[in-house]
Formats: C-alpha cells, structure tokens, sequence
C-alpha cells in the first residue's frame, strides 16, 4: 500500500484533508478530532469528522462524525490510529453515517 492512501499520508503528500463524494452526492472533507482532556480512565478518545461541503464548494453546510474509533494514551497516541486508516475505510464510514442519518426521523 503507497503511503498516501492512508489519512495520514495523504495529509502528509498533499498537505489538505481528503475529500470524497457521499453516498448522497455531496462532497465531504475528513479530518481527525481528538478529546483535549482524558477520560476517567485516562485514555483520549479519537473520531473522525467529516466536513460537508456547500454545492458551490465554498463553504461547510454540515457535517458528520464518527464515533471514537481509537483511544491512547495520550492524544498523539489515539490520532496515530486514525491516521493509518485507508482512504477505503474512511469512503466506508462516511457512507455509513450517510445511510444511518437517513434511517433517523427529522424531529
């Protein structure tokens, strides 16, 4: 696997977070987002966020998140794990969140 298909490698290669087109045809950026503080356990926990983005481009309309997928036990810790998922994994996670808020009534 070429570095820059994980989220870390690619930040890393292009110097921007991946985007992605949704199951729903919007366009999403990712990144990562980890708690300043530790839990009761002492562990940070780590997810991802995924921006949505306006039809023209130019600015953020929403966006979804996942989750904690990783804790650590320090907040370079927890993002490390994050950074190794694939840009497949992340494509995978945004769809799944697209497809659950669906499934949620609009109150």
């Amino acid at each position: 696997m070429k570095k820059d298909e994980t989220l870390g490698g690619y930040v890393e290669a292009f110097r921007c977070p991946p985007a992605f087109q949704g199951a729903d045809g919007v366009s999403y950026t990712a990144d990562i987002i980890v708690d300043e503080k530790p839990d009761e356990r002492g562990q940070f926990g780590a997810a991802v966020l995924f921006i949505r983005w306006s039809s023209d481009g130019d600015q953020p309309d929403g966006h979804l998140e996942t989750a904690y997928l990783a804790h650590g036990e320090s907040p370079a810790q927890a993002r490390t794990v994050l950074e190794d998922l694939t840009l497949y994994e992340l494509k995978e996670h945004l769809d799944r969140l697209i497809e659950e808020r669906k499934e949620r009534p609009d109150w």
